[in-house]
């Protein structure tokens, strides 16, 4: 439901970078309207969590991720842009404050273990 389309007949990344991480979704198979919403979802993410807003992935897990709170309290030290890919979209998530890069470490862990998800660590 918050991403509009089926999580399973899509494929969730969470990688780990450095300078913070990247989320990215894609369909699996050719599906320009199912392409199209996850690129809106992307988009809206990018902009939910540069407000400090993470109830969409709260709502999905069905509980506070980690991470989320240090993230919306220095969330004018990350900076999030989106990104089009082939079949979906991504959000890269960079930032040089310490704290920040821990939180943002512990929450694409966390999504990597909920998700069953791959992506660099």
């Amino acid at each position: 439901m918050a991403m509009g389309v089926d999580q399973y007949t899509s494929s969730h990344v969470f990688d780990t970078t450095p300078d913070g991480g990247r989320i990215s979704l894609q369909r699996n198979s050719d599906d320009s309207l199912g392409i199209a919403q996850i690129r809106t979802h992307m988009k809206l993410i990018q902009h939910s969590f540069e407000a400090g807003d993470f109830s969409a992935p709260s709502f999905v897990h069905n509980r506070n991720m980690p991470g989320t709170g240090v993230m919306a309290r220095k969330r004018n030290a990350i900076e999030y842009s989106y990104e089009e890919l082939p079949r979906g979209g991504a959000v890269v998530i960079k930032t040089k404050d310490p704290e920040a890069l821990k939180a943002i470490a512990d929450f694409l862990a966390a999504q990597r273990t909920d998700h069953h998800s791959p992506g660099m660590h």
